[in-house]
């Protein structure tokens, strides 16, 4: 199991609102929790950094390799509920929080069957033999406002509510994420991301990249070219593979 991470505060940001954490369990499972933040300033970072933490907190302490499928669905569920209960705690006590909130995907990877949980427009891709895979949904404005044929492709990256999310974490109401089980081929990678990298770098660009380039290079090249096409925004990525093709002991590189 190899996991890689690399976060980049972007191009025009003055401070960087993304978090992410990951830790390989036992030889052939790896969790990571990938989260971005919002909320005026600070806030947004106090609660993706909240998630992260308390998200990986609970898994990876409580996490067993004898889990079966339900319950560690329910693991990554709960763990998802519960930080946004403290996110939730701390913008009600505090004004200037009001309204903070974030995106969050995880993903517990035990061989190749991955568990997925997803809230706002924060992704998870598989790249496989045959392509590059959204497995996640977006849950934003701009994603119902195509999918009800009211905008057209090219206008997701461009419009000016493409910011408007409509799940996160820290919302007054429960944040019914989605949730995924996918049986993977042994040379799939599993692909974590802000909507830093996904804005600015196609799909068939990642694609290309992780056929050309692996672990820490990969994630450099793909920064390289959300930077190259604009930027704006913080870049987070993080990437988890099941197989022990590129080192020989079980890692976790992780670079800013």
């Amino acid at each position: 199991m190899k996991i890689y991470t690399i976060t980049d505060i972007g191009l025009s940001r003055t401070e960087n609102q993304d978090r992410v954490k990951a830790e390989v369990l036992n030889e052939i499972t790896g969790f990571t929790v990938l989260c971005d933040g919002m909320g005026g300033e600070n806030a947004g970072s106090e609660a993706s950094e909240t998630a992260v933490d308390v998200i990986f907190e609970r898994v990876t302490k409580v996490y067993r390799r004898d889990y079966d499928d339900f319950t560690t669905q329910q693991l990554l569920l709960s763990a998802l509920n519960t930080a946004n209960s403290v996110i939730l705690d701390a913008s009600v006590s505090d004004p200037e929080k009001k309204g903070m909130g974030t995106t969050c995907v995880c993903a517990l990877l035990r061989g190749t069957k991955l568990h997925a949980v997803s809230v706002g427009d924060s992704r998870i891709y598989i790249i496989a033999a045959d392509g590059i895979h959204q497995i996640t949904h977006d849950h934003s404005l701009v994603m119902q406002k195509y999918e009800s044929g009211l905008i057209t492709k090219d206008e997701l990256r461009t419009h000016p509510q493409r910011n408007f999310i409509t799940k996160a974490l820290g919302l007054p109401y429960a944040p019914e994420p989605d949730y995924f089980e996918l049986e993977l081929h042994d040379d799939d990678i599993v692909l974590l991301c802000s909507d830093g990298l996904s804005t600015y770098c196609e799909d068939s660009d990642i694609f290309s990249m992780c056929k050309n380039f692996k672990g820490d290079e990969l994630l450099e090249e793909l920064v390289k070219v959300a930077l190259g096409n604009g930027g704006k925004d913080n870049i987070t990525v993080a990437l988890m593979y099941s197989e022990n093709e590129i080192t020989e002991s079980d890692e976790i590189s992780e670079k800013s």
